[in-house]
């Protein structure tokens, strides 16, 4: 009987064993969601004025991209479309 215990770890391998399985199976569900969570589309993180024509078409008139004779054009445009 005293054969068993002679060439076991002590305590401490014990805890040691115990407290590396909780790791690893922390970084594997860590990992799991970490992958889950980068290929998913975040419908939360867009707003619905992420592209709206009327805000890209302010935007660009702020730039000087377009002047405001440009700028009056494409507004009625926008207007006759919706």
């Amino acid at each position: 009987m005293m054969m068993w215990w002679s060439n076991g770890g002590s305590w401490g391998g014990w805890i040691v064993m115990a407290l590396a399985m909780v790791a690893f199976w922390a970084l594997v569900i860590f990992g799991i969601i970490a992958v889950f969570r980068g290929t998913r589309d975040d419908p939360s993180a867009r707003t619905p004025d992420d592209h709206c024509p009327w805000k890209i078409l302010d935007e660009r008139f702020a730039r000087g991209e377009i002047d405001a004779d440009e700028y009056r054009a494409r507004q009625d445009a926008l207007r006759t479309a919706h």
